[in-house]
């Protein structure tokens, strides 16, 4: 495979400027550069992989659990009411 197959997309400038870093890269120049870099970071196995080619998680955020559907709240709550219905709960600055 030639080099022109691996990557496609290639990074032009004009003839008449010199050898060296050109002075007038402008945005669209600059992001292709950052991506034909990357792809050769990856192909010489400097990167493990190209960050823009990871496809976005798919995975939803759990929802949030209603604490009062729980078991063991249910079977706090019953026990605080019983022992307030029987005087035995107090308030901590009470005590």
């Amino acid at each position: 495979m030639s080099e022109q197959d691996d990557f496609p997309e290639r990074f032009h400038r004009d003839r008449r400027e010199h050898g060296g870093a050109s002075q007038y890269i402008d945005d669209d120049q600059d992001e292709k550069l950052a991506r034909l870099t990357e792809e050769e970071r990856v192909a010489a196995g400097l990167d493990a992989y190209d960050p823009d080619e990871v496809p976005p998680a798919t995975d939803t955020p759990p929802q949030p659990e209603d604490i009062t559907q729980n078991e063991d709240w249910q079977e706090e709550r019953a026990e605080f009411r019983r022992q307030e219905d029987e005087g035995e709960a107090t308030l901590a600055s009470a005590v």
